[in-house]
């Protein structure tokens, strides 16, 4: 396209609209937008007013081309793609003025959808930044979940043990003769439980009987049956980085739940309705939490494993169910159904000790800072308040953590890649690259995972295939069986099975189930079935054909509903390898199969990708 300015200043300059790394539907829709915007009766007349309009048309043509999922043609353009190329020249000097000028041209291109083009009309003026929240390295999040673990541990035994001496002096097990202090305490702890305070003088400030702080002090004796501040901190860090829900979610957990299990397994489990209140008519949510322990924060050492004892401190269930139970009794006195129930020394405002419901931010903070938390060297910690600072760190110890919640969960996220009560796209666009600050580096990020996963497609072996003509052939002579068996690394009999579809696993036939490179010889394999797309001993027969269109097809809708990254490790290889199997069957073959899909072969890809059909 030709550009002859009107002001007689510059030069004439062809454009060519055929170098852009689009489709050629886009080519020309972004080659009449700027005819449009630089035609005789256009706003655009000069030379260099032209050339900012193709620079940020070809730039933002070079980010389109670099997505996983370019766009085909002008309905498939969206507001989404045009601010990731806003983020990608974030630190660019006027670049809202650049984002201006590039809307101008894109609600000129022909065909494209009301909404985006109602969105190209609206103002783009910076949104105010949101802080930034630093997440927690994978070694600082299990120092972390440890120390917690560690106190909900020392919790459980102080109030079991307090428990067992309050009703054996209830049932007269204790003799004050034989050992008096014993049953001076059991006698304490019965107070205790009937009146949440200790024996007191009636005079003066009201202080604790002397016997009463001979044997310990207000707070040790309260909490040996109820929980403390600190505990409470450490039941709120572990349920947070076991489930990476909201910090308002977990603080306001309900203690009522429902045992699908029947508390009879095999997976103890059990569902509770949390609360969101952000996500309006979609704010209750029923999360399930199982007896299965989460794979980041479960540590190697089985060791460490068996400390837990009879409790469960590494899955969400066993962590919720402790808590359940030890903050019972001041649940009770409460008459309150939140799940957190504790005694504090002081509700600050005057309000004095007592029993609690309501978690806040600096407890949670206090709770850091009477741990050893060191940060990682590589990282930098957030610093601590003056007023939160307690004494002058030396400058060659290690800066130590300051724990959130928010970062907690924010760490959960990116260690798991996926969404937890928000979207795929607000996992992605809010928390993950909000987290990394630089689009640029996740995106390289993701090229590499995709690239290393079709290296592996090329390098594994392909999924041999038996051809139509071959199938035709030895149901139509059967004396050929051998011979095509043969070829294929079969003998006749296993070949009739496949064939009759008696062997059929998911999108291929196994041949021999025994003595797969995924199990010990002689042991039935139970190895995912997608993994049989590479698997020496399967065979794709023409019926399998349908099947795997479906799951190709379904594997790459799922770009849309996953995070880039959590797409590109679990799917870009089967992806690769299922385009070869298609590309080897035909354009014609693939059409044909795909009109053949059927809803009950639908419904089976869909159990087998969320992984309902797996063994192990």
């Amino acid at each position: 396209m030709r550009f002859v300015p009107e002001d007689g200043k510059g030069e004439t300059k062809d454009y060519d609209f055929t170098t852009l790394p689009v489709t050629r539907a886009l080519q020309e829709g972004f080659a009449r937008a700027f005819a449009a915007r630089t035609g005789s009766a256009a706003g655009l007349r000069a030379a260099s007013s032209a050339e900012r309009a193709w620079s940020h048309l070809s730039s933002f043509a070079e980010y389109l081309s670099g997505l996983m999922r370019s766009p085909q043609s002008a309905t498939d353009l969206t507001s989404v793609q045009v601010q990731g190329w806003l983020q990608q020249r974030s630190d660019r000097v006027g670049v809202l003025k650049e984002l201006g000028d590039l809307k101008r041209s894109l609600r000129k291109i022909p065909g494209i959808s009301a909404e985006f083009a109602a969105e190209m009309t609206q103002s783009h003026r910076r949104p105010k930044p949101k802080p930034t929240t630093n997440i927690y390295s994978r070694d600082e999040f299990r120092r972390i979940l440890t120390a917690a673990r560690f106190d909900v541990r020392r919790a459980a035994a102080r109030i079991r043990a307090g428990r067992d001496l309050l009703g054996r002096w209830r049932s007269g097990e204790l003799d004050p003769k034989r050992d008096r202090r014993e049953w001076r305490w059991g006698s304490l702890l019965d107070y205790v439980d009937r009146h949440i305070d200790l024996p007191r003088y009636t005079t003066g400030r009201r202080n604790p009987l002397d016997w009463v702080r001979q044997l310990g002090t207000v707070a040790d004796h309260l909490t040996c049956l109820h929980l403390g501040t600190d505990d409470v901190a450490a039941f709120a860090v572990l349920l947070t980085g076991l489930t990476g829900e909201n910090p308002s979610t977990i603080a306001n957990a309900p203690a009522a739940h429902h045992r699908p299990d029947g508390y009879a397994g095999p997976i103890a489990s059990a569902i509770v309705e949390l609360d969101k209140p952000r996500r309006q008519s979609r704010r209750h949510m029923d999360v399930v939490l199982a007896d299965l322990p989460d794979w980041v924060a479960t540590p190697a050492d089985e060791e460490l494993l068996a400390e837990d004892g009879e409790d469960d401190l590494h899955s969400a269930f066993g962590i919720y169910l402790l808590l359940h139970d030890l903050a019972d009794p001041a649940r009770r006195r409460l008459d309150s159904d939140r799940l957190f129930a504790w005694w504090a020394g002081t509700g600050g405002s005057g309000v004095g000790a007592g029993l609690r419901t309501k978690l806040h931010s600096d407890i949670i903070k206090r709770w850091a800072q009477g741990r050893d938390l060191p940060a990682d060297p590589s990282t930098t910690a957030p610093a601590p308040k003056p007023d939160e600072q307690h004494s002058v760190q030396d400058e060659d110890s290690p800066a130590q953590l300051t724990v959130t919640l928010e970062r907690l969960r924010r760490t959960y996220l990116e260690l798991h890649q996926k969404p937890t009560a928000h979207t795929t796209r607000t996992l992605a666009n809010t928390y993950l690259l909000g987290e990394r600050g630089n689009l640029t580096e996740y995106q390289q990020l993701v090229a590499d995972v995709l690239e290393q996963e079709a290296r592996k497609a090329h390098t594994r072996s392909a999924l041999r295939v038996l051809s139509p003509a071959e199938v035709e052939q030895v149901r139509a002579a059967p004396d050929k069986a051998a011979e095509v068996a043969e070829r294929h690394g079969l003998d006749s009999a296993t070949l009739r099975r496949m064939l009759a579809g008696e062997l059929d696993t998911v999108m291929a036939a196994c041949g021999d189930n025994t003595n797969s490179p995924h199990s010990p010889p002689g042991i039935p394999c139970r190895a995912s079935f997608m993994l049989c797309l590479s698997c020496p001993n399967a065979r794709a027969l023409p019926h399998h054909l349908p099947v795997q269109v479906a799951v190709h097809d379904a594997v790459l809708a799922k770009q849309d509903a996953m995070a880039p990254l959590r797409w590109a490790q679990r799917f870009a290889l089967p992806h690769a390898q299922l385009a070869d199997l298609l590309e080897r069957a035909g354009q014609t073959a693939v059409a044909d199969a795909r009109r053949a899909i059927t809803a009950d072969q639908h419904e089976s890809v869909e159990r087998f990708l969320n992984r309902e059909l797996d063994l192990s």
